[in-house]
């Protein structure tokens, strides 16, 4: 890896001691990894670096929609961009330039994250507490194991990188894989310690609680890496959810609406996202996505709601949430699933509402507590008890005004678990979830191969040919060529 600078960052997403002092603070922008970092404030510029990664990076701006929304049956690629329709399809080759900079784009958060913590126990400064040096220990542990877990999820077994380096030497930077047990575990090792070490919250400004790394979001973090390791453990997500629960920080849930209004972020129910503040610290993914009357363009959009997807929010008569999560309009361009003709109405995501040119205030939830309420259903009913699965359910449907579960809808586990899919499908679109989901019941083949859509344009049936080893995506050829020690993901 190389030797690594510490770029001009955002300095207005997280607070040090109090907002006042952090804004104050100002990045490094010539000092190494071998002379800087000695100071509280470089060493509090280094770790706002590490979390500036969740607000630039490619993958957590829209990819995460692409490669789980797109990627399985909630969306059609939409827009102009053959490699987006190859994810589609899945049709994704190894010389995909996206894989690559995903891939790249995560290790460097990974080094900036492996940086803060090789610094962080040499800062010599009256201004530094034991306190902070331990929370911002936790806070870079959270980030690595955010990053750890987004790769294993896409890859597979990878290689861990533990250590910042600046050595070229080849025998350090030719990092071989590590199994996906091996992954799992240090995330679970580095988890456990990071939620003994961070507080429940920061004080009492929720736009500092929700941006940075608590307690509370390392315990969500570990129930969810608990349930989507190859051998699940749902006592540890049940017991992590309830350790969640029991945090002073009081999360809870609110009215779906509120979610993704675009005025109400940093609520109850956010665990951690980013602080998109708009002009030059906005999220460009809003501009992709959103319609014309929105955007205020008329080029092709991006993550097109598939027919599939609507039929199971109708099939549900969900009304509230279909209405948070899509918009129709009419498109001046020609959608091959949805008319084939200029000017066919047609659904656009809209868990986005703001475009902003390229600058947009809105924001994924990194984690919220929603999808964590029916992760606690899947536990409950995984251990067998269906009873207590249904009561999660159903706080989650009753907040959209939906009746509660029937006997039919739980009369058995295996039924029990398509019910809890089905109502996390319909909860969680456009927020990365789906693969993931199908993945942990080793449904995806079955589901895209069964999945019926009809390109309008020949009359012909989508055939995605989905098989084992597309569940996960190909090595970059780029990192495979300069890494020989990597061994690829089979075709």
């Amino acid at each position: 890896m190389k030797k690594i600078f510490i770029l001009s960052v955002t300095l207005s997403l997280f607070s040090l001691t109090s907002c006042e002092d952090f804004l104050d603070l100002q990045p490094i922008s010539e000092e190494t990894s071998g002379n800087g970092y000695n100071t509280a404030s470089q060493i509090e510029a280094a770790l706002v670096g590490s979390y500036e990664s969740l607000q630039s990076a490619e993958y957590y701006v829209w990819d995460n929609i692409n490669y789980s929304d797109v990627r399985a049956d909630n969306a059609y690629a939409g827009g102009d961009n053959p490699e987006l329709f190859a994810v589609d399809k899945l049709q994704i080759t190894p010389t995909s330039g996206r894989l690559y900079k995903n891939w790249s784009n995560l290790y460097n958060a990974i080094a900036k994250a492996n940086l803060v913590l090789l610094k962080v126990d040499g800062v010599d400064d009256v201004n530094f507490t034991a306190e902070r040096r331990k929370q911002i220990k936790g806070e870079a542990l959270f980030l690595r194991s955010y990053h750890y877990f987004s790769l294993v999820k896409l890859w597979g077994g990878v290689p861990l990188v533990t250590a910042y380096s600046t050595s070229a030497d080849a025998g350090s930077v030719n990092v071989p894989r590590n199994t996906v047990d091996e992954v799992y575990a240090k995330i679970i090792e580095d988890l456990e310690l990071t939620a003994t070490l961070l507080p429940d919250t920061y004080g009492d400004n929720a736009a500092i609680n929700k941006a940075r790394a608590t307690s509370g979001a390392a315990h969500a973090l570990l129930a969810k890496v608990y349930a989507q390791k190859p051998n699940p453990d749902y006592q540890k997500v049940l017991d992590h959810i309830t350790a969640l629960e029991k945090s002073t920080a009081n999360y809870t849930l609110i009215n779906y609406n509120n979610l993704f209004s675009g005025s109400d972020y940093n609520n109850a129910e956010s665990i951690i996202e980013v602080q998109y503040t708009g002009a030059n610290e906005g999220n460009y993914g809003p501009q992709l996505l959103l319609p014309p009357s929105v955007s205020g363009d008329t080029w092709r959009k991006f993550v097109t709601p598939s027919k599939n997807l609507i039929a199971a929010f109708d099939e549900q008569s969900d009304n509230v949430r279909k209405n948070a999560s899509i918009k129709y309009e009419s498109a001046p361009w020609v959608d091959e699933y949805w008319g084939n003709a200029s000017g066919s109405v047609i659904p656009f995501a809209y868990k986005w509402k703001s475009a902003s040119g390229f600058a947009s205030t809105n924001r994924q939830y990194l984690l919220r507590y929603g999808d964590l309420v029916l992760l606690k259903a899947e536990a409950y009913n995984e251990l067998n008890n269906i009873g207590a699965a249904t009561t999660e359910v159903n706080r989650i449907r009753e907040r959209v005004l939906l009746p509660k579960l029937t006997a039919a809808q739980t009369s058995s586990k295996e039924v029990m678990r398509e019910t809890i899919l089905k109502e996390r499908r319909l909860e969680l679109f456009q927020e990365g979830h789906r693969w993931d989901d199908l993945a942990r019941f080793n449904l995806l083949v079955t589901t895209m191969n069964t999945l019926v859509e009809t390109d309008l344009r020949n009359g012909n049936q989508i055939n995605y040919n989905m098989t084992p080893a597309k569940i996960l995506l190909p090595i970059p050829q780029q990192e495979l060529d300069r890494n020989p020690a990597l061994v690829p993901n089979p075709l």
